[in-house]
């Protein structure tokens, strides 16, 4: 899906569209700053389970949720970082519209895989717990309300 840049005067705003890039990119790190710390925790839990003597426990399925889950993690740290690291590239060089869509478009992808980390963490945990037909409900449960309010809701509020 292409992101447009927003063009569309805002009642209240008087900025050039270097302002607003300006201000978006601004915007979008800070987003990002909160989308870090969910993955973080979810990688160090990660990292602990792997310490703890009931790892040995588990079976071949839930090794290898673990597995999945933990490099789901590692994708999502990495392109939820990657508009700093392309901000810090063009710094100077007046690409900041250019950076702010493709942090965009890095923004949602990065949601997607840390949706699927997060779940993945939901499903080992329900597995070990509760065993498999909770585990795979839940976590049924768990996506679809993602998916409702990561990417659904804010495609409905955006439409006319």
């Amino acid at each position: 899906m292409a992101v447009q840049p927003d063009r569309t005067p805002q009642p209240g705003r008087h900025e050039t569209p270097d302002e607003r890039a300006d201000r978006n990119l601004v915007e979008l790190l800070q987003e990002l700053r909160v989308l870090q710390t969910g993955v973080q925790i979810v990688f160090a839990f990660l990292l602990g389970v792997a310490f703890t003597t009931r790892f040995e426990q588990l079976n071949d399925t839930q090794q290898d949720i673990y597995v999945t889950t933990l490099l789901l993690t590692v994708v999502a740290s990495a392109v939820l970082a990657t508009p700093v690291a392309v901000h810090r590239g063009l710094f100077h060089r007046g690409a900041k519209r250019r950076i702010v869509e493709l942090s965009t478009r890095l923004a949602q992808t990065g949601l997607v895989f840390l949706a699927l980390a997060l779940n993945g963490a939901v499903l080992l945990l329900i597995d070990v717990v509760l065993g498999r037909t909770a585990a795979i409900a839940l976590t049924t449960a768990s996506m679809l309300m993602f998916a409702g309010l990561w990417f659904v809701l804010p495609w409905t509020l955006r439409r006319p």
